[in-house]
């Protein structure tokens, strides 16, 4: 795989400026047509997508089409009908200091941004923040994960089919290209990924004064209340938990389970894990593998066997690694150090609610939290007093598949957020604009300015 160096950099975005000075992308009917091509293509390679999740990362027909396909395609659907009225120039009020005036925001593209995928949702991560591009009116260069080839392969077989090169492209490569791209001067850069590379893409896009979207991660927690339905907890912890082995960035990280009820939701757990992925999980057709012996050899040093009550066996050559529930664990453990990304659930118990706050506040704040509890007062307790990015009452991951909610990290789990609305200011600038009347002209604001200009001044901005 050959490695763009900065020189090369500067030329794709040249080429993408010139096309973008055309004025060619901030047509309405322009940015439409390629959304409905970009599902038209979409649905032409769909076998093709889901055979490269298959063989990358083990994902289900049903995984990888619910997760990456037709979340894409409500995505879409959502523009279509909305974009218009997203895109209209907004009046806004005008203060009494301003007679005669009126105030507009006007949403105008960026022009070139930068699209960095991370490689656990290899397809829907890249074009998820692509479409918010695309409706914003920019163009846009491409950077799929160099860990899931198969994907990447058909990613760029799809931008090739639906998109003019210089309009959206796509560039392969691995760290040398990725440090070429996020150093050029880009007018905007969208990362999803770690947050160590978070902060070096930061770093970068700061030289140049770019402004940019971190979709990071952190240790994201589950508290489970005593008052809980314990099935229906059990069933969506394990549902979020081990989807794509584990390797999502809202996945819950870890349990924060009441004392009284964690012996009756660990018999839950383990009841659902077979129920999901029967008893040779290994055979399962439902149950991802991790994406390469990297990832796979830093997982498998997180796993204490003093401490594990199910699951924990490995097998390299296929990079698996079974669904592993770990109890007593505590802070102190290395799994809970940092984001675990992949099929490991620690188990932590806690006597009082003020305790898990206090723990979870003295940690960065977390992508997402998770509380299961039928208590609306420990529901209100939570909500309003922990910052983190998003999450559910009831429920894991969900928050993410509506388009009326944004998704978003806070502090160290990132910046910036998308999802529907939010996607189209995000890739779009907030123009001010104020029109003035010539017909009235309030000379009081010129100089000279005598007393009676500073108590008419007083009466107005008073």
């Amino acid at each position: 795989m050959k490695e763009l160096n900065n020189e090369e950099v500067l030329k794709i975005i040249e080429k993408h400026k010139k096309y973008f000075r055309t004025g060619e992308t901030r047509n309405i009917d322009f940015r439409l047509s390629k959304l409905n091509e970009l599902k038209k293509v979409i649905k032409e390679n769909e076998s093709l997508i889901l055979e490269a999740l298959k063989k990358d990362l083990n994902k289900s027909e049903f995984d990888g089409y619910a997760s990456e396909i037709g979340y894409l395609y409500d995505s879409i659907k959502y523009f279509t009908k909305n974009l218009r009225k997203l895109a209209k120039v907004k009046k806004v009020k005008t203060p009494l200091v301003h007679f005669g005036s009126k105030s507009y925001v006007y949403s105008e593209p960026y022009g070139v941004v930068l699209i960095i995928g991370p490689f656990n949702y290899p397809f829907q991560l890249i074009f998820e923040p692509l479409i918010g591009a695309i409706i914003a009116g920019n163009c846009a260069v491409i950077k799929p994960s160099e860990f899931t080839p198969n994907v990447t392969k058909v990613v760029e077989k799809v931008i090739k089919e639906t998109f003019e090169e210089e309009y959206v492209s796509v560039v392969q490569g691995a760290r040398e290209t990725t440090s070429a791209l996020i150093n050029s001067p880009f007018d905007y850069i969208f990362f999803t990924g770690s947050v160590p590379v978070g902060k070096i893409v930061m770093e970068a896009a700061a030289k140049n004064l770019v402004p940019v979207t971190l979709e990071l991660g952190g240790k994201s927690p589950c508290i489970v209340d005593k008052e809980v339905d314990l099935h229906i907890a059990a069933q969506r912890i394990v549902w979020g938990k081990f989807m794509n082995a584990g390797q999502t960035c809202v996945a819950p990280d870890y349990l924060l389970v009441h004392k009284q009820i964690k012996a009756k939701l660990i018999d839950k757990i383990l009841e659902q894990i077979e129920l999901f992925y029967g008893i040779e999980i290994k055979t399962s057709n439902d149950f991802g593998r991790i994406v390469n012996e990297r990832q796979f050899d830093r997982l498998v040093e997180l796993i204490d066997e003093k401490k594990v009550v199910f699951g924990g066996r490995t097998h390299k050559d296929t990079l698996y690694i079974e669904p592993t529930i770990m109890d007593n664990v505590t802070l102190e453990d290395k799994v809970m150090e940092d984001e675990i990304f992949g099929p490991i659930l620690p188990i932590l118990e806690y006597n009082d609610l003020e305790e898990v706050i206090d723990m979870v506040n003295s940690k960065p704040k977390p992508l997402a939290l998770y509380l299961f509890t039928e208590n609306k007062e420990v529901e209100s307790k939570v909500i309003e007093n922990v910052s983190y990015g998003g999450g559910c009452i009831n429920d894991t991951m969900t928050h993410l598949v509506t388009p009326y909610l944004p998704f978003g990290g806070v502090g160290n789990s990132g910046m910036g957020s998308y999802h529907g609305v939010k996607s189209f200011e995000t890739f779009s600038h907030k123009k001010s604009v104020l029109k003035k009347s010539t017909k009235i002209n309030m000379k009081f604001i010129f100089p000279p300015y005598t007393k009676e200009k500073v108590s008419l001044l007083r009466k107005v901005m008073k």
